[in-house]
Parts: structure tokens; sequence; C-alpha cells
């Protein structure tokens, strides 16, 4: 792995964000969805009205991730009133880490996971946690290894395709 840069999101780097929004979750979704219920979720989801929303919603925060000045992912994360539901008060969720296909497998994402910790532990939460979906063994092996735990599960729904994902959590000791 090279060097590795992480730098907040800025809202005129929206359209790069659509893009590498769109691409790194289809290529990680394509394979376990109908090609109809894909373009129902990105168009939904990934728009650049919607994403230029999140990412001026106070309490979200978007990183671009890069190895070796190449944009290789993003992560998305949450505080206070901006988390996507009432999991922690006084947590941090993780709400998106994407890689593009040839940046994965190579500890980024693990990094990304620290990188959120670290934020978690400057703003003082005591928690960190995140959704994964409930077929993605590598990430819930990471997870699992990284100390957090399974708390529960919720639906996620792309397109008309009701799937679930598994929540894990991680107590933040503040010292």
């Amino acid at each position: 792995m090279g060097k590795l840069t992480i730098e907040q999101v800025q809202p005129d780097q929206i359209d790069e964000l659509v893009a590498l929004s769109r691409e790194t979750f289809q290529a990680t979704f394509e394979d376990s969805n109908t090609e109809e219920n894909m373009q129902k979720f990105l168009d939904g989801h990934y728009n650049r009205d919607r994403l230029l929303r999140e990412l001026e919603t106070p309490g979200s925060f978007f990183y671009f991730v890069y190895e070796d000045g190449q944009l290789a992912g993003y992560m998305k994360l949450n505080v206070n009133t901006a988390q996507s539901e009432r999991v922690d008060d006084n947590g941090l969720e993780v709400e998106r880490i994407y890689l593009k296909k040839d940046f994965q497998g190579r500890g980024i994402g693990s990094q990304l996971l620290d990188y959120a910790e670290a934020q978690a532990r400057k703003w003082h939460k005591h928690a960190i946690w995140l959704g994964v979906w409930e077929h993605n063994e590598k990430a819930k092996d990471v997870y699992a290894h990284k100390g957090y735990q399974k708390i529960g599960q919720h639906e996620f729904v792309v397109g008309d395709d009701h799937q679930i994902d598994y929540l894990f959590k991680k107590n933040l000791l503040l010292g």
C-alpha cells in the first residue's frame, strides 16, 4: 500500500463525489441486485441534489481517500442529529466506506475505520457504529477484528429489494 491521504470533501467537489458514489456502490453490489433496482437506487440516493444536501447537513462529513495521489474511495461520518438512526445519541456513525475495485483488499478500509475512530475520540463520542450488509463477510470480519459487536439489524432497500444490514457498535473509552 502506498501513502494514504484523507481529505474532507468540499461542496465544489460534489460532481466528483456523485461519480465516485455511483461507481463504487454499483461495483460493490451489482452482482447482488437487478439492473433495474440498481439504477433506481443510484438515481434516488446518489444524485447531485441529494448528495449536496447530505454534504451540507450539519454533523455529516464526507472524506475522500487518496493512495499515492489517486482517488481510491470515500467515507461518510455522521454525528448528533445527522445520524441515520438512533443507535447512540453520543455516538459517531460510519454511514459509508466505499473503495474503487482496484483499491480493495489493501487495508485502506481498515485505515479509514481507524480515522473514523480517531474523529470520534476527538469529538468526545463514546461509541462508534455502522451498518453492513448481512452477506458482506469480509467487512464483518474486519469490524469484528477491530472490536465491533453486532447489536441489531435494519432494513436496507435497493430499488424494491428489501435487504438486511447488521448494525455493529464499538464502545470507546475516553481517557
